[in-house]
């Protein structure tokens, strides 16, 4: 969709807003060529004739009304966007809600608690930004190992998650699946979880997927198991297994592979979480406990991101 500059809303001493279609854009003084700033958040770089050129404002003024009455400042800002700058995928590991508690002489479950409100107000602020996925480790195969009141803790935690979410339904955007394996979890925590599935189907907004009871290593033994099923039937031959076949049995199924994860709490290991899938992730490891990561945290990694240099093992 194309953007046109109409009309030249106000200036200040460090910027000039331009009317695009409905919204505006910010475009800041520098030398060389503008950078735009959609919506106050994402930056996107031009091509070499800067819509605001040197930093005298009557200038700066000057051409760009010539800009706009030659529409030579056209451009596809929101695609430029997503397909340059943001990932579409953002797998992330929340980690540190119990030190988090500790440091405030709290239970863990107090922790936890704060984690979900921290993952609730991410998920606002990723959707409105234009993130397309993300997948997010709520409990773990390996996390059964943890006293039995915290794990009540948390499966009662998802139940109130699930509610709140269905109560909520009519103005969430966000539409809601699981990776993992619910077999081991209560019988109305898996209807639950159904139900959220079926309602939040036809979100047009963020995919949201939540790793329950969820390890790597299971996943693809999961995977092997029914691909192997599938080869002893006759339904596919040894000649038809390649990696895309292969993906087709594991829980992500359809999703694209994360581009970027995050980890929090400092730790600097994945987990168990999404091997397969995290081949050529960038990995951000941020020193904040999961409760105190916000949207200037995210901000940081996915800026991090977008300064790799993504090669896919080419040159």
């Amino acid at each position: 969709m194309k953007f046109y500059c109409n009309k030249v809303i106000g200036f200040t001493k460090k910027a000039v807003r331009l009317s695009i279609g409905g919204g505006y854009i910010k475009i800041a003084y520098y030398d060389y060529i503008g950078n735009i700033d959609i919506a106050g958040n994402w930056i996107f770089y031009g091509d070499n004739d800067g819509l605001v050129y040197g930093k005298n404002r009557r200038k700066s003024k000057k051409r760009a009304t010539r800009l706009i009455r030659d529409r030579i400042c056209t451009f596809n800002a929101k695609e430029a966007i997503m397909e340059n700058s943001l990932p579409k995928h953002i797998a992330i590991i929340m980690d540190g809600n119990g030190r988090w508690a500790k440091k405030r002489f709290m239970p863990r479950s107090f922790g936890h608690r704060a984690g979900a409100q921290t993952l609730n107000k991410l998920l606002k602020e990723a959707d409105k930004i234009g993130i397309e996925h993300i997948t997010v480790y709520a409990f773990s195969t390996e996390n059964w190992t943890r006293p039995k009141d915290e794990v009540n803790s948390l499966m009662n935690l998802l139940r109130e998650y699930i509610d709140d979410y269905i109560k909520d339904n009519e103005t969430s955007n966000i539409k809601i699946d699981s990776i993992g394996d619910l077999s081991r979890l209560d019988e109305d925590l898996r209807n639950k979880i159904n139900t959220l599935k079926e309602i939040s189907s036809c979100k047009k907004g963020l995919n949201l997927h939540i790793g329950l009871n969820y390890g790597g290593r299971d996943e693809i033994m999961r995977a092997v198991k029914k691909m192997y099923g599938e080869l002893k039937s006759g339904n596919i031959k040894e000649s038809d297994i390649n990696e895309e076949l292969f993906s087709s049995y594991l829980d992500t199924k359809g999703i694209p592979d994360p581009e970027l994860i995050i980890r929090t709490s400092g730790e600097m290991r994945l987990s168990n979480f999404l091997p397969w899938q995290s081949t050529y992730s960038e990995i951000y490891i941020s020193d904040k406990l999961w409760p105190d990561f916000n949207i200037n945290e995210l901000n940081k990694a996915i800026e991090h991101y977008k300064n790799r240099d993504r090669r896919f093992g080419g040159r």
